[in-house]
C-alpha cells in the first residue's frame, strides 16, 4: 500500500468531508438558536477543521458494513463534541490561544462570554444529536454513556495537563500517558466505537475497533507534541511551541523527539495489528492510519 501524503488525509477521507460538513451544518441549524449564538456555534464548527474524528467513525462504520446514514449521525455527535473543547482549550483560563485554524479564536472574534457558552453548547447539542438519531433505543443508551465516559476522561486529561497534581507514583512517561490516553485519546477511541455500532457488533470486530482507536488516540496527540515541537504557525494555523515554552509534559520533553517517532512507529504498527480481524472491508482505516502517524499539521 503507497503511504499517503503527510499535507493531506487519504482521498477517500478526502471525499467524505463535504458529507460531514453538510451535516454539521444542517444539524446547527435544525436546533434553532437564537442568532448570536448560532453565528457563534456555526463559526467555532465550520471552519475548516480535518474532521479526523467524524472520519474514523464513518470509516470504522464502512469496516463492520454499517450503515452510512447512522455513521453520519455518530460523527456529528462526536464532532460537536471536540469543537466544545476546542473553544474551552482556546480561553484565556487555559491555553490563552488566539488562532485556530488559521483564524481568530471564537472568543477573539466575539468574547469570552458568548465563547463559554457556545461551549457549553456545544456539549448539549452532541447528546441532543444521539437522542435525535435514528439509533434503537438500547444503542443510544450505550452511545450516552460512551461519549460521557469518553467526555469525562477528556476532561480528566485537561485537568491533568493545565493543572498537573498528576499521581507521584508513576514515572514522567506513564504520566504523560495517562495524560494523553484521557485528553485526546478518549475521544478519538469513542469516535471509532461509535463507528463499530453502526453495523452488527460481531465481538471480534467490536474488540478491533476499541483496540484500534486506542492506539490511534495515542499516537495523535504524540503526533500533535512533534507538531508543536517542530512545526510552524503559518503551515499548522495555531501557534506553536507553546508546550515547550509552558513547562507541559509531552512525550518530546520526557523521552526525546527520537524515541518520540519510535514509539508512534510502534502505535502505528499495533493499529495495523489490531485491524486484522476486519480483513480488506479495513483497508481505507489502515491508509488512515499511515497518514496519522505521517501527518504534519
Amino acid at each position: 500500500m503507497t503511504a499517503p501524503s503527510s499535507a493531506e488525509p487519504p482521498q477517500i477521507v478526502m471525499s467524505q468531508i463535504p458529507l460531514i460538513e453538510e451535516a454539521l451544518q444542517s444539524q446547527i441549524h435544525s436546533f434553532q438558536l437564537p442568532k448570536d449564538l448560532e453565528e457563534a456555534t456555526l463559526y467555532a464548527v465550520m471552519n475548516g477543521g480535518k474532521r479526523v474524528r467524524p472520519a474514523l467513525t464513518m470509516l470504522c462504520a464502512e469496516a463492520v458494513n454499517g450503515s452510512e446514514e447512522l455513521a453520519i449521525q455518530a460523527a456529528v455527535a462526536v464532532e460537536l463534541v471536540h469543537c466544545f473543547s476546542l473553544i474551552h482549550d482556546d480561553l484565556p483560563a487555559l491555553d490563552d490561544d488566539h488562532l485556530r485554524r488559521g483564524l481568530p479564536t471564537l472568543h477573539i472574534k466575539t468574547n469570552e462570554a458568548m465563547a463559554i457558552l457556545a461551549g457549553d453548547n456545544l456539549l448539549t447539542l452532541a447528546f441532543l444529536q444521539i437522542a435525535h438519531s435514528s439509533f434503537d433505543d438500547h444503542k443510544k443508551m450505550l452511545m450516552s454513556k460512551e461519549l460521557a465516559e469518553s467526555t469525562k476522561n477528556m476532561v480528566v486529561g485537561q485537568v491533568y495537563d493545565t493543572l498537573g497534581n498528576l499521581p507521584s507514583s508513576l514515572t514522567p512517561e506513564d504520566q504523560v500517558k495517562l495524560v494523553h490516553e484521557n485528553k485526546t485519546g478518549a475521544l478519538i477511541r469513542c469516535a471509532c466505537v461509535f463507528g463499530g455500532m453502526c453495523g452488527e457488533q460481531e465481538k471480534s470486530h467490536v474488540e478491533a475497533i476499541t483496540k484500534f482507536g486506542t492506539h490511534i488516540g495515542l499516537m495523535f496527540q504524540i503526533v500533535d507534541d512533534l507538531i508543536d515541537l517542530h512545526g510552524c504557525q503559518e503551515h499548522v494555523g495555531k501557534a506553536t511551541r507553546k508546550d515547550s515554552e509552558a513547562g507541559k509534559l509531552t512525550y518530546p520533553s520526557v523521552l526525546g523527539a527520537e524515541e518520540s517517532k519510535n514509539i508512534i512507529d510502534h502505535l502505528k504498527n499495533e493499529a495495523e495489528r489490531a485491524l486484522e480481524p476486519l480483513g480488506t472491508a479495513a483497508d481505507c482505516l489502515r491508509s488512515f492510519n499511515l497518514w496519522l502517524a505521517q501527518r504534519t499539521r
